[in-house]
């Protein structure tokens, strides 16, 4: 289902209520579990599918994040056992009132799994064997990296072996963004699948910039008498090359000015974040005799 909308698969519109999907929920699992549907393996299919949407749409947090990246951002930071982890059919039928009858997998032994390592039944009489547990993975990312996507090797630790891995890295994954790579986690001890390997990634400053989720921040530093006239200076940005920026009349120490569009590119589209500059006054260590006379006469105009 990486490529699915979970609220078409429960007919339902993006906004609904959490009721409106409970009740959605509700009926297709009355209309499509094995226990109904005898057998029919279109039917199973169809009944991990609204089961899967049902345990994203029902969670605040995995709806939320699945509303802001969609299908498949989503699925880049949730694997399917995180999707039904905590997720308890036995209590969610009871509150439906499905009744002690109503089991959590066919009837005569054909029991499915959703692919997390807790099985939701068994197949042909058997166990349905547990995939082995995910692994994480922190990488250290350049901005540059991030604003435009790169290649990373690195060595991962993985049950006394160390194993290179060279991974493909998106534009914009900022700091704590995922990518899942599907069957590199730990292997199952019960000879099931492995499971998936997460790179979670950490964004490094650079001597220029610091970065804030997809907005980044500078600092430039001027004169007092632009401060207070106004000037338009330059300064740098990301790929180096140098944008102008317009200091208004009275600008104060600490000021932050946004140049919209010049931080980091999101992971989906060509949305960018800001580029902030915060305005430091130059206060000088040591004046000339000229200078000094001057402040005075600017002291004695109340300025």
């Amino acid at each position: 289902m990486a490529d699915t909308d979970y609220y078409t698969v429960l007919g339902l519109a993006k906004n609904a209520s959490e009721a409106e999907i409970k009740k959605a929920y509700r009926k297709m699992a009355m209309k499509y579990h094995p226990d109904h549907a005898q057998g029919d393996a279109s039917s199973e299919e169809k009944f991990k599918q609204i089961s899967e949407a049902y345990a994203v749409l029902s969670d605040p947090e995995k709806r939320r994040q699945y509303d802001m990246y969609g299908s498949e951002g989503f699925r880049q930071q949730y694997s399917q056992e995180d999707i039904f982890r905590n997720f308890d059919f036995g209590s969610i039928f009871r509150e439906f009132g499905f009744g002690e009858g109503f089991s959590q997998g066919g009837r005569g032994g054909t029991r499915f799994t959703f692919g997390g390592e807790r099985p939701f039944g068994t197949r042909r009489g058997g166990h349905a064997a547990a995939r082995g547990s995910d692994l994480e993975y922190e990488l250290s990312l350049s901005l540059g990296d991030v604003a435009s996507g790169t290649t990373k090797t690195f060595n991962l630790q993985r049950e006394g072996r160390t194993e290179t891995l060279t991974v493909k890295i998106p534009k914009g994954m900022i700091t704590g963004k995922r990518i899942r790579l599907a069957g590199k986690g730990n292997p199952s001890p019960f000879g099931g699948p492995p499971g998936d390997l997460f790179i979670r990634s950490r964004v490094e400053d650079d001597a220029l910039f610091t970065s804030d989720g997809y907005d980044l921040l500078t600092h430039l530093e001027i004169p007092l008498s632009q401060a207070a006239l106004g000037t338009s200076v330059e300064v740098p940005a990301l790929d180096r090359k140098s944008l102008r920026l317009k200091v208004p009349p009275g600008t104060r120490h600490g000021t932050k000015l946004r140049l919209a569009g010049h931080g980091l590119p999101h992971m989906r589209g060509d949305a960018r974040g800001d580029l902030f500059v915060v305005v430091q006054i130059a206060i000088p260590r040591s004046i000339t005799s000229e200078q000094r006379e001057l402040l005075r006469q600017l002291a004695a105009t109340g300025l």
